[in-house]
C-alpha cells in the first residue's frame, strides 16, 4: 500500500516519543512528575459544571447542535471581547464557536489555504500553526518568536523572498512554547504590515487570562481597521481548566469566518449542546474562579522558579501561560531536547516537553507545564538536582549513544 501524501507530510510526533517512555515507566512502578503536557489539573466551576448536569439528557438537547455555535453561547463571546478588550462583536457574523481553538485552527486553514499556499509561521512555535497548514497542502515559511522590533524586518525578508507571495502570518502571545508576551504597539506595527503586504493575521490568544505580572494580554483586534484581515482564536480549556470539553472561538473578519463556518458545517454539528450551555454560562458568570485559576498557576510559577533554581536548573520566569520555556543545562545541551527529555524520564522521574517538538529553533529548550501542584513540583526539583548531582556519571553513559544518531 502507497504512503498516504498528507501523512507523508507530516513529522514523526516527538511527543509520543516522551509518553512511550513515560508510559513504559509508569508500567514499572515510577512515581512519573508529569510537566509534559499543558493538561489543566484544576476543576472546571462548580456552577459551569451544574449548568451542563442541568442541561444533559433532555432530548431538545440531546440533539444535533449549531456548527457555528448556539446564539446565546456566541452572543456570550461577544459580551467578553467587549468587557475585557472594548471590541464590539456581531455574534452573528463575527463569532464562531469551534471544538477548542486547535480545531478552529485546523479548519481555518482549510478555508483559506490553496496548494502551495505560503503561510509564515513563527518558529518555535505550537505545531498546529504550521501542521495545520501542511496538511492543507500550503508550504511554511518561519519568521522568528519573539515580539521585537526585529521581528518585521525578518518578516519583511520573508514576504520578499517567498514564492508565491505569503497569504496569513501567524501569532501567538502570550505564547505557547515560548511564554512571549506582545504589547499593543506591536499588534499595531503587526496590522499595519499585513495591510500593507495583503496578509491574513491569525491570533492564537488561548493564554489571554493566564498572566502574572503587569497588565493583562492585549488582543490584536483592539488594533483600529485589524478586524479587516484578522481572525483570533480563544479557548475555555485552560481559563475555565475545561480542556477535555473542546470548546473555543474564532472572531473576527466577516468574509474569513463565514469560510471557516461553511468548512465546519460541512465536518461536525457543533459542540454538544449542554457543552455549549455550560460555556455560556461560564462567560456570562463571575470571574473569581478565574482569579483563583491565575493565583495558583502563580503560586506555581513561583514555586517552579524557586525550587529548580536552588537544585541548580536556572528557569526564566515566565510572566504568562502555563509554561516557563528553559534551556537545557549546559552539559546536556548538545543531546538536543528530545534525548534529553528522555533522559530526565528515566534518571529523573520527570517528564517535560522537548523543544524540538515546537519547531527546530526550540532544540535548546524544554517547556515544562505548571500542571501539578507546588509540593509535586517541589518533589521534581529535589529529584533534577539528584540528576544533575550525578551529570558527569550519566553524561559518560549517555554522550556515546547520543554521538551515533
Amino acid at each position: 500500500m502507497t504512503d498516504f501524501h498528507r501523512i507523508k507530510r507530516l513529522p514523526p510526533y516527538v511527543f509520543e516519543q516522551v509518553n512511550r517512555i513515560k508510559a513504559a515507566a509508569r508500567a514499572n512502578g515510577a512515581d512519573i512528575i508529569d510537566l509534559g503536557m499543558g493538561n489543566p489539573d484544576l476543576p472546571a466551576p462548580r456552577h459551569v459544571i451544574e449548568k451542563l448536569v442541568e442541561t444533559a439528557g433532555k432530548p431538545r438537547t440531546d440533539r444535533y447542535s449549531a456548527s457555528k455555535g448556539i446564539g446565546g453561547l456566541r452572543r456570550a463571546q461577544a459580551g467578553y471581547y467587549e468587557r475585557r478588550f472594548g471590541v464590539k462583536l456581531d455574534p452573528d457574523t463575527q463569532v464562531v464557536a469551534t471544538l477548542g481553538s486547535k480545531e478552529g485552527f485546523a479548519n481555518m486553514a482549510q478555508a483559506i489555504t490553496g496548494p502551495g499556499d505560503v503561510v509564515l509561521v513563527p518558529n518555535p512555535s505550537y505545531p498546529i500553526h504550521a501542521f495545520g497548514f501542511l496538511m492543507a497542502g500550503g508550504a511554511i515559511r518561519s519568521v522568528p518568536a519573539e515580539p521585537t522590533p526585529a521581528f518585521f524586518p525578518a518578516l519583511e525578508r520573508a514576504v520578499v523572498h517567498s514564492i508565491p507571495k505569503p497569504i496569513a502570518v501567524v501569532v501567538c502571545y502570550p505564547s505557547n512554547p515560548t511564554a512571549y508576551v506582545a504589547s499593543l504597539d506591536f499588534y499595531k506595527d503587526l496590522v499595519a504590515f499585513a495591510k500593507k503586504h495583503e496578509l491574513i493575521v491569525l491570533s492564537d490568544l488561548a493564554y489571554a487570562e493566564v498572566y502574572f505580572d503587569g497588565e493583562p494580554p492585549p488582543s490584536v483586534l483592539q488594533v483600529p481597521g485589524a478586524m479587516d484581515v484578522t481572525v483570533e482564536f480563544t479557548s475555555m480549556s485552560k481559563t475555565y481548566s475545561m480542556a477535555g470539553w473542546r470548546m473555543g472561538f474564532a472572531v473576527g473578519n466577516e468574509r474569513l469566518l463565514a469560510a471557516l463556518a461553511r468548512v465546519k458545517s460541512y465536518l461536525d454539528y457543533g459542540a454538544y449542546t449542554p457543552v455549549q450551555v455550560a460555556a455560556t454560562a461560564a462567560l456570562n458568570g463571575p470571574d473569581d474562579c478565574i482569579v483563583e485559576m491565575r493565583d495558583i498557576y502563580r503560586r506555581r510559577r513561583d514555586a517552579l522558579v524557586d525550587s529548580f533554581g536552588r537544585a541548580g536548573w536556572q528557569i526564566p520566569a515566565p510572566s504568562a501561560s502555563m509554561f516557563a520555556w528553559v534551556p537545557i543545562p549546559e552539559p546536556f545541551r548538545g543531546l538536543g531536547s528530545l534525548e534529553f527529555s528522555k533522559l530526565l524520564v528515566e534518571k529523573a522521574d520527570v517528564a517535560v516537553a522537548p523543544g524540538i517538538g515546537f519547531g527546530e529553533h526550540g532544540d535548546e529548550y524544554v517547556r515544562i507545564a505548571i500542571v501539578e501542584n507546588e509540593q509535586r513540583i517541589r518533589q521534581a526539583a529535589r529529584n533534577i538536582r539528584r540528576f544533575l548531582e550525578t551529570a558527569d556519571k550519566t553524561l559518560h553513559n549517555v554522550v556515546p549513544l547520543a554521538a551515533r544518531r
